[in-house]
């Protein structure tokens, strides 16, 4: 009598692979964590790194390690996270695989809270601007979904797109004619738009913390929502969705993420707009990967060029966001040219 043979579920060998690539990406993460840790301006020997990982004894050593890189590491994980989960996020919502979370004004916003900090009220420091960056975020986000949502029309991916794009315009506009007026307010901003995760410590941290985490709940809980409506609007309201409200959860998760990452190091480029088509190449469309993936390969990308750049050049370092975008546009050039954008 023959054997019945087993069989494998492609189902279940395509949730196992997804599995381990997962695994493997947040193993890649602890590693680079640990490296980001050790490596620095400052030669601290790996083995007393490990040990005062450990145990905090007052060394000097001790102090670099538990007041300047851990902190400067968790941030990066922490704002590459939130960069990577808004960009899959807001590809998903406009269905535009060239969207970032500069697309929809946030980034602009950010960036006009600074300058009204710094031109009208003197605020220089991280830890006084990065309120106002957000506050800023948080009116941008408001602005682009009310002009998307005017008349009697509802909120579609290409009336965001275009509100967007006219705050944004309105936003540089403000910026520009500001800083041209005041030298030494744009002295200082220009230290903060480049991107940067030196000098950030617990003090910018744990005011962001809590946001970031909101917004990456927010919009975990949105992945189920957002495939039945990337079937469409009707079939997605057939399967029980609700298109404003999904839109609107979205628009809330994304000036969560973006708000408090920009507040908090400044516009950081391509990461937002690269991981998740590569999300996408390792996982699918299905959101239930993608996101997982881009919330895990985003700050690997971060931690990574924020190591590169300090380690690269021999008496200075790069700020974290020119690496990326010199990581990023050849990365998502290639993407392009092999035709291989992954479909939302």
């Amino acid at each position: 009598m023959p054997q019945p043979t087993h069989v494998v579920r492609p189902g279940r060998a395509s949730t196992a692979a997804r599995t381990a690539g997962l695994l493997v990406a947040v193993g890649g993460l602890v590693v680079l964590g640990l490296l980001s840790i050790w490596l620095g301006s400052k030669d601290i020997p790996f083995t007393s790194t490990w040990n005062v990982l450990w145990t905090n004894d007052g060394s000097n050593d001790a102090v670099v390690i538990h007041e300047y890189r851990i902190p400067r590491t968790l941030l990066g994980m922490l704002v590459g996270a939130a960069l990577g989960v808004a960009g899959a996020l807001m590809q998903a919502l406009t269905r535009n695989p060239l969207a970032d979370p500069g697309l929809l004004g946030i980034t602009m916003g950010a960036s006009t809270g600074v300058v009204i900090s710094l031109a009208f009220f003197g605020i220089s420091s991280v830890l006084g601007y990065v309120w106002f960056a957000f506050a800023g975020a948080a009116v941008a986000s408001v602005v682009v979904y009310a002009l998307g949502s005017s008349g009697r029309r509802d909120a579609t991916p290409e009336r965001l797109v275009l509100a967007g794009a006219a705050v944004t315009a309105v936003a540089f506009a403000f910026n520009s004619a500001v800083l041209l007026m005041d030298p030494e307010a744009f002295d200082e901003y220009r230290f903060w738009q480049v991107g940067s995760l030196a000098g950030r410590y617990y003090g910018v941290l744990v005011p962001v913390l809590p946001f970031i985490v909101v917004g990456l709940v927010v919009a975990l809980l949105l992945i189920r929502p957002l495939n039945a409506l990337a079937m469409g609007e009707d079939l997605g309201r057939a399967l029980g969705a609700h298109p404003d409200r999904i839109r609107a959860g979205g628009a809330i998760a994304i000036t969560l993420l973006c708000g408090a990452a920009t507040a908090a190091v400044g516009p950081i480029g391509f990461v937002g707009l690269a991981v998740p088509h590569m999300a996408r190449l390792i996982a699918g469309p299905d959101q239930r990967w993608v996101l997982p993936y881009s919330l895990v390969l985003a700050p690997l990308l971060l931690v990574g060029a924020d190591i590169l750049g300090r380690v690269i050049p021999p008496t200075a370092e790069i700020q974290v966001g020119i690496v990326t975008a010199a990581i990023g546009v050849p990365v998502f050039i290639a993407l392009c040219r092999k035709r291989k954008l992954a479909s939302l």
